[in-house]
């Protein structure tokens, strides 16, 4: 059980949808933030989206489960209206330090005395930013897997100032929506999925940026000797992007920089944002 009823999600992108859908979907109300109206108009179009793919793969949701979680989500480009009745505030902003902590005073300035607050940060550790909330003992990381309806873990994270019995109630909201709460005992950058994923893709993204194999040839190897389901780049269409452009430009590796090079160039400008867009590394046309 948990005493979270009301929770904000603050951002809409591809992460976003899904944890603020998810959420309206075990029963909670949901309020979904993003910067303007034509954000969340494409937040509604991912909602419907994930509508039809629950409908398809998650057992029970056919039966109108999956279009009444819809009916629970509401819509602002208003940070201290979205927050004004949150129980739990969670953060799926861009992977920026000076735009989560901006984010978090407006957010610490609005949200009431009782919002608990969770960052959903892949790579940023939340001692980071605690401190622009105002409220450093009611904030911690609630980090989810791309996926979420499959890959349904929810890694939960304090700093050395988090509040345990608000560690506690993160835990039980996570298990209360569906995940598999993974308590990580210390702050650790990249959590345990992440310090696991991300040098898998890192070295993917140079052997490709360095020429020693192409797209197809690296994922190949990495199913066939691993029986992995997918390799590095059907990854990064799954994820998307913008978040393994945000990470790589702001590495001191000059492969990873030109990588970020790349994926801007190529793709983002190009408006290839992966699976969620219709194509990334692969199409995904139809």
């Amino acid at each position: 059980m948990t005493d979270i009823k009301n929770v904000t999600v603050l951002g809409t992108g591809v992460l976003g949808s899904q944890i603020a859908y998810a959420t309206a979907y075990a029963g909670f109300d949901v309020v979904a933030y993003d910067i303007d109206d034509a954000a969340l108009a494409t937040a509604r179009e991912r909602f419907d989206r994930l509508v039809t793919t629950y409908e398809a793969e998650v057992e029970g949701a056919g039966d109108g489960k999956a279009k009444a979680g819809l009916a629970r989500i509401s819509y602002s480009a208003d940070v201290a209206e979205a927050v004004k009745d949150a129980d739990l505030v969670i953060e799926a902003v861009p992977e920026s330090l000076d735009v989560k902590r901006a984010t978090w005073q407006q957010v610490g300035e609005a949200a009431p005395e009782r919002t608990i607050f969770a960052t959903n940060s892949s790579t940023l550790l939340p001692s980071d930013f605690m401190e622009a909330t105002g409220r450093p003992d009611r904030f911690l990381a609630l980090h989810f897997a791309n996926r979420v309806w499959v890959q349904n873990t929810a890694e939960v994270m304090g700093t050395a100032k988090t509040d345990p019995a608000v560690y506690a109630t993160v835990v039980a909201f996570a298990r209360a929506i569906g995940m598999v709460p993974i308590e990580v005992k210390k702050e650790q950058p990249g959590y345990v999925l992440n310090s696991l994923l991300v040098p898998l893709l890192n070295a993917a993204a140079a052997l490709w940026v360095n020429g020693v194999a192409d797209v197809e040839t690296i994922d190949k190897t990495w199913r066939i000797a691993t029986g992995a389901p997918m390799g590095p780049f059907q990854i990064f269409d799954v994820i998307g992007m913008v978040t393994p452009y945000n990470i790589s430009k702001g590495s001191d590796d000059p492969t990873q920089q030109k990588f970020a090079e790349i994926l801007k160039r190529d793709f983002i400008d190009q408006g290839k944002l992966g699976v969620a867009s219709g194509e990334g590394f692969y199409s995904y046309a139809g």
